[in-house]
């Protein structure tokens, strides 16, 4: 089972949104991403059981991208 949930986040620029949200395609139980710089919007769908955890991930992730990223919880 999967689970969708959308957040505010703050990114600086559209290249780095792109480059975020390719690092946290890859992370295992990730479904779909996006991080979105013109909404400042972060949508994360991946598996049920281990969502909180693969979230922790994707910020942490995101901020060795770009340390300005940040998500509103």
């Amino acid at each position: 089972m999967t689970m969708i949930k959308k957040f505010n986040c703050e990114i600086d620029c559209a290249a780095c949104a792109e480059k975020v949200t390719d690092a946290i395609r890859k992370i295992d139980g990730v479904e779909d991403v996006s991080v979105n710089f013109l909404t400042q919007k972060f949508k994360l769908k991946a598996v049920d059981d281990r969502f909180d955890e693969i979230l922790e991930e994707a910020i942490a992730t995101g901020k060795r991208i770009e340390p300005d990223f940040s998500v509103e919880r």
